[in-house]
């Protein structure tokens, strides 16, 4: 363990620990129990009201399920942000956030140019962060179920989708702090009913029936690369209703273009959730309710049918 973490971990249980002497008559007791807790609960329940993830601020290392409840108006997901060691939240709102918003203004002017000028302010330590899976983009009023194995170390949970304005939903406040500390758990990865995986070359495959009801979905990320938007892919589940636009929701999916990932959503098409950008080699599951239909897995990448990673299927009863 290195110095950065051992001392973010003393500073986060001495917190913690005055905290609770204050307001528990037995705290000894308390704080051990809480800490245990932290050891031991594998599930952790996110919500958003509005521009915010409201959860816990530490977890435990290894297998986590994180239960994402969108009460929100706005389509989200989460994308766990593994920041390099002496950086944090404050290093994003200031070197990060700034050529991101300074070039989305100027792609909604549509000045291609100037903005990849200001991309090119970005830090020279932009490129340690390790984006490390999340959940996929969840529509208002629905759940999504996203298993996830994190190591120790400081995260940043974001959601880059765009208001009607071209704004960063993570410039608006759409960040939260997460340690995650060496105390793995005995949670193990799940057996699912249907495997997914995904890879630069051979796009999106699926291994299983798809049926109705409660599904348990792996995806396996063969490989990862940064693709022409600056990100990586992942796999997001779609409800498709009858009519709705394939060729609208294919270019939604990119967020580099003026309209891309920006509200409204296409019509006729609810996000059920799936995994975010993943480091290849690795696996995440997500679990989502199944109904008879029409669906779709998609990435979050330019031209993804070219790329095999829009596919298209159907759920009978």
């Amino acid at each position: 363990m290195n110095f950065f973490k051992f001392y973010c971990r003393i500073c986060l249980v001495f917190v913690f620990t005055i905290s609770w002497v204050g307001c528990k008559p037995d705290s000894k007791k308390a704080v051990s129990d809480v800490m245990d807790q932290v050891a031991k609960d594998s599930t952790i329940e996110v919500v958003t009201r509005v521009m915010d993830f409201i959860t816990v601020d530490t977890i435990s290392s290894g297998w986590n399920t994180f239960r994402y409840i969108n009460k929100s108006t706005e389509p989200h997901f989460i994308l766990f942000d593994k920041y390099p060691e002496g950086k944090n939240i404050e290093d994003m709102k200031k070197e990060v956030l700034p050529p991101f918003d300074e070039g989305m203004s100027l792609i909604m002017k549509g000045d291609m140019d100037a903005a990849m000028q200001a991309f090119g302010k970005l830090p020279p330590w932009f490129s340690e962060i390790v984006f490390s899976g999340g959940t996929g983009l969840v529509s208002p009023g629905t759940v999504g179920t996203t298993i996830v194995n994190l190591p120790p170390g400081y995260y940043i949970m974001e959601c880059y989708v765009k208001m009607a304005d071209g704004r960063f939903h993570s410039s608006m406040g759409m960040t939260k702090e997460l340690v995650v500390q060496d105390l793995a758990g005995e949670s193990q990865p799940p057996i699912p009913a249907v495997q997914v995986s995904i890879s630069s070359t051979d796009g999106i495959s699926v291994k299983g029936e798809i049926k109705a009801g409660k599904q348990l979905f792996s995806v396996d990320y063969m490989d990862q690369i940064v693709h022409e938007n600056f990100v990586g892919h992942d796999v997001n589940l779609v409800r498709l209703e009858e009519g709705a636009d394939l060729v609208r929701l294919e270019a939604w999916m990119n967020w580099a273009t003026p309209d891309g990932l920006m509200t409204p959503v296409p019509e006729g098409v609810t996000f059920l959730g799936g995994t975010n950008d993943a480091p290849g080699g690795s696996t995440l599951y997500f679990e989502a309710e199944i109904k008879p239909g029409k669906y779709a897995f998609i990435s979050e990448v330019p031209n993804s049918e070219d790329k095999g990673m829009f596919k298209v299927f159907e759920v009978s009863e």
